[in-house]
């Protein structure tokens, strides 16, 4: 993630009544006025504040005749707030030399917009090497490091993105992103999973 849109992320949420606008959305789609009648605010600060959302890709905005009706855009909500979190500790971590270049950094965004549904299912695994690691480790990184898992959790969570599951298991393995021992499955350290 560009350093600048991991500030206009956070300079967007940085206000009240923008949180208060995405917390409304999340209940579906909404058009100004509703917003401005809920808030008890004027439909003028209405507009100022979701220019604000999305400017930083927050809020999707449709045109309806005269009405703007908005909505929140769930992808780069969470995708921005885990792109904070990787640069602060990339760079604590390692120093400047560690910090992925802005091209690896977009590429991955790419891959992941690509790859994945709006609500987080993988549509296919990619054949292309690079791209596949970028997914897999996409999905290894939301499993809990030092634990160990049975086969069937493995299998229960990775169905929970996709159907193959037999395929991404193996993927894990084969590029060292998870150790297998009886049956017992662990992430092994990131210094060791495969990279591109």
């Amino acid at each position: 993630m560009q350093l600048d849109k991991v500030v206009a992320y956070h300079k967007a949420l940085a206000d009240p009544t923008r949180l208060r606008m995405l917390i409304l959305l999340v209940g579906g789609e909404l058009n100004g006025q509703e917003l401005a009648e809920r808030l008890h605010l004027t439909p003028a600060t209405i507009t100022h504040h979701a220019a604000k959302l999305r400017e930083a890709s927050l809020i999707h905005e449709r045109r309806e005749k005269n009405t703007i009706f908005f909505s929140l855009n769930d992808y780069f909500i969470r995708d921005n707030a885990n792109a904070a979190v990787a640069l602060i500790y990339k760079k604590a971590k390692g120093g400047e030399d560690s910090v992925e270049s802005e091209k690896d950094i977009r590429l991955q965004e790419n891959v992941i917009k690509n790859f994945f549904t709006a609500d987080g299912r993988l549509k296919n695994l990619p054949a292309q090497l690079k791209k596949k690691l970028i997914v897999l480790e996409h999905l290894v990184s939301k499993l809990e490091a030092g634990r160990k898992y049975s086969e069937k959790e493995i299998n229960v969570f990775i169905q929970s993105y996709h159907e193959d599951y037999a395929t991404i298991r193996r993927e894990f393995i084969m590029h060292q992103f998870m150790f297998r021992e009886n049956e017992t499955y662990e992430l092994n350290p990131r210094e060791m999973w495969e990279r591109n």
